[in-house]
């Protein structure tokens, strides 16, 4: 991978009570707890050279409600890595608060299923290039709520709500999501072809350096990494040079 490659490598900082975890298929009691300040964590991201971060707000995913603003500021005082921030965005008034906060992008979840007239409309009012829609999928159906809420829709189903409006679409396979178990590249090579205009990230499951090439390679715009990176599984000090020769 070349440093324009690199860059696509997101990072993935999921927090519960302001420290940096990781869970296994988004089960909350299949938690790992690895930074005890996430600032810490993004801090050796932007070291190592990597430019993004996916902050994710689990609390405020459970409870419905932002939790971890104070963090999002906090680390974007820091750093230069360009954030987005996801976890319990109930109205545009969140969405506001998080862009504020000094968030690049918004990604919405929950609402962008189960309300997808409201969130086209915040897309008309903050700008479609600053909202990420999340389509969290298990066994071929979007899960809402943190993922603990089941819906009859498929991904397709998802996007078509959205009549070509979507920019930007994080597609995270649950099953595969905090288990090292490799990406379900088929996916992802399926949804490239299928909405060429949209600038998909995939998120679940990348092992390694090669999994990660492997996708950006394929077309994806970013790829969100967790345990590879917070387990050593991908060092960050192989990234410094901006040539992994994978």
């Amino acid at each position: 991978m070349n440093k324009r490659d690199v860059e696509k490598l997101i990072p993935a900082i999921d927090l519960i009570g302001g420290k940096c975890v990781r869970l296994t298929r988004g089960d909350y009691n299949r938690c790992t707890t690895y930074a005890g300040d996430p600032l810490d964590a993004a801090l050796r991201f932007e070291e190592a050279g990597l430019t993004r971060l996916h902050l994710v707000d689990l609390d405020g995913a459970r409870a419905g409600a932002v939790q971890h603003a104070g963090v999002l500021e906090r680390i974007v005082s820091r750093v230069a890595l360009q954030v987005d921030f996801s976890g319990g965005i109930r109205s545009f008034d969140d969405v506001r608060r998080v862009l504020d906060a000094g968030a690049s992008w918004a990604c919405i979840g929950s609402m962008a299923v189960e309300e997808p007239e409201q969130v086209a409309g915040w897309m008309e009012r903050a700008g479609a290039d600053r909202l990420i829609i999340g389509a969290d999928t298990l066994d071929g159906t979007i899960r809402a709520r943190g993922w603990q809420a089941s819906t009859r829709l498929t991904i397709d189903d998802l996007i078509g709500r959205y009549d070509g409006k979507i920019r930007h679409l994080m597609c995270t396979d649950i099953a595969r999501d905090g288990t090292l178990e490799g990406p379900n590249i088929p996916l992802y090579s399926t949804l490239l072809e299928r909405y060429p205009n949209v600038r998909l990230i995939a998120s679940g499951g990348v092992r390694d350096l090669e999994d990660a090439a492997r996708l950006v390679a394929a077309g994806l715009s970013g790829v969100i990494i967790g345990k590879a990176f917070h387990e050593g599984r991908i060092p960050l000090d192989t990234l410094l040079a901006g040539d992994t020769n994978t």
